[in-house]
């Protein structure tokens, strides 16, 4: 066997090394950032406002982590994509609500305001 035929599987090994350690980076900064959306859309208000989704993206991660740990990369990577996805949707949802509430009572202070000024009119035109 030539020196050559050597080579070539340990190259092709090496590159399938390399491959895989490359993939582990960036599947746990994405897991990373999926618990820092979820810690984030809790402390929006997600919990409240999206209860469902705050749970599929706790699930998401805790599955990520998982996958991580089996060296299983790309799921890992896809779950915490996931997880950040769900995690952004409570945290809209959240915002939405927040957003609503304020509507609302301005609203109201609103026709309670035309109401006293309706009345104090009423009053001066007598």
């Amino acid at each position: 066997m030539s020196p050559r035929m050597l080579i070539t599987p340990a190259l092709l090994g090496l590159a399938l090394l390399a491959g895989c350690a490359s993939q582990k980076a960036p599947a746990t900064a994405d897991v990373a950032v999926s618990r820092a959306a979820v810690e984030s859309a809790v402390s929006a208000g997600g919990a409240d406002a999206a209860p469902a989704e705050m749970l599929s993206a706790r699930a998401k991660v805790q599955e990520a982590n998982q996958a991580l740990a089996a060296k299983d990369y790309e799921r890992a990577r896809d779950l915490a994509m996931q997880a950040q996805a769900d995690a952004k949707l409570a945290q809209s949802k959240a915002g939405s609500a927040k957003a609503t509430a304020a509507a609302d009572a301005l609203q109201e202070n609103i026709r309670v305001l035309r109401e006293e000024l309706d009345r104090a009119n009423s009053t001066t035109v007598k």
